[in-house]
């Protein structure tokens, strides 16, 4: 009995022990998941698109500090007096991003809420269209297409839509609805045009779009300078009609505001591309086709009729944006300018978003801000208007970069997880 005695005991206190690690247990799995969430996060495509941002803001801080004439003058003496300098730097960095802010999301010098909440309204604006074009080369991009031709598609339903927008007479909103419905159709035609080449003859979409941009401005230009076509009657200069009160977007927020009902469609058009991506057997075969094409020839999905369809989505949103412009944003008349650089502003907001839909809503909201503070920075503080553009395509390159945007913020990599017990990241 006496050998066998301290079993017991042993047993006892294996069982405290177990107790012990099993009161603990929860508080410590508790803080395991909020580390490893916040793991995630950092190691995700989201960490490297913020990033990105931080870093061509920052270069984009350095430009405007080396072409400020308040730090150029006082550099000459930094080692003498060194407090001078760095207040020029602050007062030339601190005042272009504060006019930036300031003309981008909120006017702190506005006398009213209206006045100040003007500038985010503006952004949101600027917006619309790259919403609705970054949608649809975000489309491309998860179906493995490279859609560049977003100036073309613009073009095209510009066209088509301004056409139904100043020649037809309907009441409102048929009228509106119908030219919005022919503008998107044009867009999805155009774009479909280069999803028939690629699916039934292999030619590559990047030559194929390239070459329709070429062809529908050519075009365009034409129509825009031949009378009876898109050229204003008794106009010599390549503009169209004004569109007609029954085809024009209303305003979203009042007349005070340039917001107009585009938003609403480009929202819209996020959550029709989140659906179709995620909750329908379509998005599943673009996504498949994207993935692995062979693969999915195997599983039994289409995949030139798969690629056709992707293309004229794609078209559609892209048109959509082109609508957008002629019913909502510039509805006096419009020229062969129309697509203001969208079709290609739309290639940096799919990649900055992801090719998510959120993403992309997100990503084209910070370049409506850039676009809609930049001239207020360029006018206030009187910093160059290219400096915008230029932190725009350093985005594009620190995102193009992914390893080196990690290495600067000591990012976890790709597959990394986060272990409980040794608290370390490791390869998954």
């Amino acid at each position: 009995m006496s050998a066998e005695s301290p079993e017991p005991k042993e047993q006892a206190v294996a069982a405290s022990d177990d107790t012990t690690a099993a009161s603990t247990e929860p508080a410590s799995s508790g803080g395991d998941r909020w580390r490893e969430a916040y793991f995630r996060i950092i190691s995700g495509g989201w960490a490297v698109s913020l990033g990105a941002v931080i870093l061509a803001v920052l270069a984009g801080s350095l430009m405007i500090m080396v072409t400020d004439q308040g730090v150029q003058a006082a550099l000459p003496y930094f080692f003498a007096r060194p407090g001078d300098t760095f207040a020029a730097i602050g007062s030339a960095v601190g005042g272009a991003y504060a006019a930036l802010f300031r003309g981008a999301v909120w006017d702190f010098r506005a006398d009213d809420f209206a006045g100040a909440i003007r500038p985010f309204t503006q952004s949101l604006t600027m917006a619309t269209p790259l919403i609705a074009a970054g949608l649809g080369v975000a489309l491309g991009f998860r179906a493995g297409l490279f859609n560049i031709g977003g100036k073309g598609q613009m073009l095209v339903a510009a066209a088509a839509g301004g056409w139904v927008g100043f020649g037809v007479s309907m009441p409102f909103p048929l009228h509106m609805i119908v030219a919005i419905v022919a503008g998107v159709a044009a867009g999805a035609v155009w774009a479909g045009i280069a999803g028939v080449l690629k699916a039934f003859t292999g030619a590559h979409e990047v030559i194929t779009t390239i070459m329709l941009n070429y062809v529908a401005f050519y075009l365009v230009s034409y129509m825009l300078a031949t009378p009876g076509l898109l050229q204003a009657p008794g106009s010599s200069n390549p503009k169209t009609p004004p569109m007609q009160d029954t085809a024009v977007m209303p305003d979203l927020l009042g007349p005070r505001y340039n917001l107009h009902w585009g938003f609403v469609f480009a929202l819209i058009a996020v959550a029709f591309v989140w659906w179709l991506l995620n909750r329908s057997k379509v998005g599943f075969e673009y996504r498949a086709v994207g993935e692995n094409p062979d693969a999915a020839r195997v599983a039994g999905i289409n995949v030139p009729r798969t690629t056709v369809s992707v293309m004229l989505v794609a078209g559609g949103l892209v048109g959509l944006a082109g609508v957008t412009q002629v019913l909502g944003t510039v509805t006096t008349g419009f020229s062969y300018d129309i697509d203001a650089g969208i079709g290609f502003d739309a290639i940096t907001v799919a990649l900055l978003g992801g090719s998510q839909p959120i993403g992309v809503l997100f990503a084209a909201i910070l370049f409506g801000a850039f676009k809609a503070g930049g001239s207020v920075m360029q006018a206030a503080e009187n910093v160059p208007i290219e400096i915008v553009t230029v932190v725009q395509a350093l985005i594009v390159l620190f995102i193009a970069a992914p390893p080196l945007v990690r290495a600067v913020f000591r990012l976890p990599q790709p597959g990394a997880r986060w272990t409980r017990s040794s608290r370390k990241e490791v390869a998954a």
